[in-house]
């Protein structure tokens, strides 16, 4: 009677137009907040395994081994305030130096970033090689590492972008996970080390807790498919040369060569242990500049790989949903947008859809916050014992629509890519340190 009544009521204001644009926009609106629900649901069940479920961390401790030759590759495209500290921590590390080659990428450097390459290799030529790519060689990073791969020694090889300080033994943990030979590639924890900078770099170091803490080690603890992120990790050259070896036109080379190895068969190990420290961009432009393309290369992938992954006998059902998934996390940005908007014409149309309005608003927010969900990013900082941090959760709001926009402008653009193939538009990531950074202690107490 009630739902009768409720019925009459809404036929008699709502004129029979708004009343056929009211049945095409509600299954649309109900499709939206399903999915917004999935992908809030899988966050909470990460994060419910990270706190509680039983973690993996199979290859920490091999420390001991017959260890296989390796390269370290660093593309480097005009990184003179940051490439020397790298490279003094690299020929550090603790690895049989005549099983250890450091290949350094001059990816058509207009600063002194070459000299300052040549420099490093005349004074460690035992392990250390320039390869210098010519003015007009194509642009982006994966078309450095295409030329990079003639060069390789052994059958690891392991990418460092030109930021990061790597502790004396990463190398041999990212190299561990490698006798293992299901194992086609390895992804070690990224952690900033200039948060204190302003309010971005703060937000960042949350997104990078909650990304790398409790989402990636929850995908390993689960046995799914960990994401390679391009850097402070390696493929097995093989493996790679399997697959077809880099993309040269790919955006996000680090999800393509993530899904091509999985959709082969290759396992990707994550090493939440090993970090390395890394600096974050400082302003907001840039930080929209990197979103936009992180998204439009990855979006890249969803197109050119989703329907292989659901296909692949060589990956699990657990595995071929939460790839998907994953792959679809920067087309949320404007699934919502849409959801968003065809809730407002419900309404505008006469149909009561405030509730659904401030629900998918929360729940969004929530699961879509910074990249990260919030409750990651909180459980994060339990994990790393950095409580304190928790008051600027909420402040994730302000990356959200931030995120919302570039990851929404990168799908878009990707679409573009797809309808007219053309050559890649390489955005240079900014750097800030004019000096070393303080390394962090190497004696402090090892994360969870």
């Amino acid at each position: 009677m009630n739902k009768g009544l409720a019925a009459a009521s809404l036929a008699h204001h709502v004129s029979p137009a708004h009343a056929g644009l009211i049945d095409i926009l509600q299954p649309v609106a109900y499709v939206i907040i399903a999915l917004v629900v999935l992908y809030t649901l899988r966050h909470l069940f990460f994060t419910m395994n990270r706190l509680f479920g039983r973690q993996r961390h199979p290859y920490l401790d091999i420390s001991q081994a017959a260890w296989p030759r390796v390269t370290v590759i660093i593309p480097a495209h005009n990184e003179e305030p940051v490439i020397t500290s790298i490279l003094d921590r690299m020929v550090g590390v603790d690895y049989p130096k005549d099983c250890l080659k450091i290949l350094c990428v001059d990816d058509r450097s207009t600063d002194q970033t070459p000299a300052i390459l040549d420099d490093f290799a005349a004074r460690h030529p035992d392990c250390v090689q320039v390869l210098h790519r010519p003015p007009d060689a194509p642009p982006g990073k994966a078309a450095a590492l295409v030329d990079a791969t003639a060069h390789i020694m052994g059958d690891i090889a392991l990418i460092f972008d030109a930021d990061y300080l790597p502790g004396p033994g990463l190398v041999k943990q990212l190299v561990a996970p490698f006798f293992d030979p299901e194992v086609g590639g390895v992804m070690g924890r990224v952690v900033p080390y200039n948060s204190g900078t302003n309010l971005l770099t703060h937000l960042l170091e949350l997104e990078r807790a909650g990304g790398y803490q409790v989402d990636q080690q929850a995908r390993a603890n689960l046995r799914l498919i960990p994401q390679f992120g391009g850097t402070v990790g390696g493929v097995r050259v093989s493996a790679l040369r399997a697959v077809g070896g880099w993309d040269p036109a790919a955006l996000a080379e680090d999800t393509d060569i993530t899904y091509r190895l999985a959709i082969a068969g290759w396992k990707i190990a994550y090493q939440n242990r090993s970090e390395c420290y890394e600096e974050v961009v400082e302003s907001w432009s840039a930080r929209y500049r990197q979103l936009r393309r992180w998204s439009r290369g990855h979006n890249q992938v969803l197109f050119r790989h989703l329907p292989a992954l659901l296909r692949s006998s060589h990956v699990t059902r657990r595995e071929r949903l939460d790839g998907a998934l994953l792959l679809g996390i920067y087309a949320m940005a404007p699934v919502l947008l849409v959801g968003w908007l065809v809730l407002y014409l419900l309404w505008l149309c006469g149909d009561n859809g405030g509730g659904l309005f401030l629900m998918l608003a929360v729940v969004s927010y929530g699961t879509f916050g910074n990249a990260a969900a919030f409750y990651e990013i909180a459980a994060a900082l339990r994990l790393d014992g950095e409580r304190d941090k928790i008051k600027g959760v909420p402040l994730i709001l302000i990356g959200f629509f931030v995120s919302t926009y570039a990851a929404t402008a990168g799908f878009f653009a990707a679409i573009g890519d797809m309808l007219r193939p053309g050559r890649v538009h390489w955005h240079k990531t900014p750097r800030y340190r004019d000096q070393a950074p303080v390394t962090p202690d190497p004696a402090a107490p090892t994360r969870l």
